[in-house]
């Protein structure tokens, strides 16, 4: 049975084609590897058919949201065009479905499904993208110092009730594990060699992703007086970096986003659970009052 197409769907679905084409088109002159670019650019070809498509139905002619290409691009530049392409491939999914419908109404969009379905994945699994052969890497920092630091911060916060103290150490801590951390990811990173990953780059990621957690995780006790509000505060962090970071990670490798927010909430706020019972521990034990 044919659909009845309302022209505000086409007339949506016909922005969202053109608006895929120039960022496709855009970020090919982005690209450095020479078989990402022309990966880029099918893709874009097929996108500039899909909105032609939509031209010959609506009568209309459209441009390209300035703002949609934007965001795209400083996505990409962030991040990776991994990141981007497939955080803009999910946006297309719901386009899929729209096209399955019109199978009876209009022939070509068996075309334009099949190509949406099949040939644009395959295309994007392909793309060599070098920030994420470094992901590993701000796992690795961003992990460790969520783990270590969230554990640290509450023991300390339990055993001495002063809010600077906490942070001064954490920082201190930090920063030392930081440069620990970088030095082990050197080593790694040369004694395991992978294709493309530079050592030094590696070591890079995993000392920057630490020493931005600490300072995530850190600021908080610079903000307070007391421990209590701080704690609170720094755990809250800590979940916007694990919801942030494996948005992330599921989007570029498509892995599931909250089986992996479950098994890095599990490990970090178990290890902060232990050192807080420690310290609360410690603190009566030895009566301190600091």
């Amino acid at each position: 049975m044919a659909t009845t197409l309302k022209k505000s769907d086409a007339l949506r679905q016909q922005q969202n084609e053109i608006d895929d084409y120039a960022v496709y088109t855009r970020l090919a002159h982005l690209a450095r590897e020479e078989e990402n670019r022309e990966l880029l650019r099918q893709i874009a070809a097929e996108e500039l058919e899909h909105y032609r498509f939509w031209e010959k139905v609506t009568g209309e002619r459209l441009q390209a949201r300035a703002w949609v290409v934007g965001l795209y691009l400083f996505l990409a530049r962030l991040f990776g065009l991994s990141f981007a392409l497939k955080l803009l491939e999910k946006r297309e999914e719901g386009a899929e479905d729209f096209y399955r419908q019109l199978f009876d109404t209009y022939p070509e969009a068996k075309t334009i499904y099949a190509q949406e379905m099949g040939h644009e994945k395959k295309l994007l699994g392909m793309l060599k993208d070098k920030k994420l052969l470094y992901a590993g890497a701000v796992v690795l920092g961003m992990n460790d110092a969520l783990v270590e630091l969230t554990g640290t911060l509450s023991g300390i916060a339990l055993a001495f009730d002063k809010s600077t103290v906490v942070g001064i150490t954490g920082l201190i801590m930090g920063i030392a594990a930081s440069l620990s951390m970088a030095g082990s990811a050197y080593l790694e990173a040369r004694e395991n060699p992978a294709e493309g990953l530079e050592p030094a780059t590696y070591a890079l990621y995993t000392g920057v992703a630490y020493i931005l957690t600490t300072v995530l995780l850190v600021g908080p006790f610079f903000l307070f007086t007391h421990t209590l509000p701080a704690l609170v505060l720094m755990f809250a962090a800590a979940v916007a970096a694990i919801l942030a970071y494996n948005f992330y990670i599921s989007v570029a490798r498509d892995e599931p986003f909250w089986k992996r927010v479950r098994e890095m909430a599990l490990v970090t706020f178990g290890v902060a659970l232990i050192s807080f019972a420690i310290g609360y521990a410690v603190r009566n034990w030895f009566g301190i009052d600091i």
